[in-house]
């Protein structure tokens, strides 16, 4: 009778550390990696590129305009940058898409993305794709939410 009393009192007192370590563990466990932080998009009256450049290489920026006309902008290294620029700039939304290569590699799927001769190899580096648009008023990139109908800024 005694026995079972104490094998009680023993899961009892190993209760509290038990329930600690597992709740330790769930939120351990739980948390995702820690990633870099991905580029922000940011500009100036005339020009748009990117911060939080990171260890991103390779990149092409391209700009559709209102029209329809894509421009495209190329940086081996650093954050490409569109300028705004002439006597056609066009008032509109701007779209653009921004890829990249990471110094992160994963496995080739593909064998013939593996590269060719000497640079043939089973892994790659992993892209990074990001999509966005700005906006454009008077000439000038601006920010929507300070876009008012009569004209005021």
């Amino acid at each position: 009778m005694f026995e079972n009393f104490r094998r009680g009192m023993r899961a009892l007192s190993a209760g509290p550390v038990v329930i600690a370590s597992l709740a330790l563990a769930l939120v351990l466990g739980g948390m995702a990696p820690v990633t870099a932080a991905e580029p922000v998009p940011q500009h100036n009256t005339n020009a748009f590129w990117f911060e939080n450049w990171g260890d991103l290489s390779n990149a092409e920026l391209r700009i559709r305009m209102p029209n329809g006309e894509i421009t495209n902008v190329q940086a081996g290294a650093g954050t490409p940058v569109f300028q705004l620029s002439g006597q056609g700039i066009l008032d509109g939304v701007y779209t653009y898409e921004l890829t990249a290569a990471t110094s992160e590699k994963a496995e080739v799927v593909n064998q013939i993305d593996n590269g060719r001769g000497s640079d043939a190899s089973g892994t790659a580096f992993k892209p990074f794709y990001k999509t966005g648009s700005f906006q454009v008023s008077r000439g000038v990139i601006v920010t929507p939410e300070t876009l008012n109908e009569d004209g005021d800024q």
